[in-house]
């Protein structure tokens, strides 16, 4: 897995009542729905992600306030040196949609 997915998943446990398996699972899940890869998406692309496709997911997996679960995910990767991307936003949002 990519550092960036192992970090957001670390923290997704932290900060909601989800198990190991649940927090790593809710990241697939919404990874696939975006057309990325758990082994290979770098930070810039995860956060996009995360600010787009994750609330829903909380949201169906009753975690109350999940602005702030957001807010920490992305913060919790901005410290990451991203390699694997040199993108911009609208071009991951872009590929999001086709």
């Amino acid at each position: 897995m990519s550092t960036a997915f192992e970090q957001a998943s670390r923290q997704l446990e932290r900060s909601t009542d989800l198990d190991r398996l649940e927090a790593r699972g809710t990241l697939r899940i919404m990874l696939k729905k975006a057309g990325f890869d758990a082994k290979s998406i770098g930070r810039s692309d995860l956060q996009a992600v995360i600010q787009q496709l994750l609330p829903e997911e909380l949201v169906a997996r009753g975690i109350a306030r999940p602005e702030h679960v957001i807010e920490g995910l992305v913060a919790a990767l901005a410290p990451l040196e991203d390699e694997t991307d040199r993108r911009q936003p609208s071009e991951i949002f872009r590929r999001m949609i086709e």
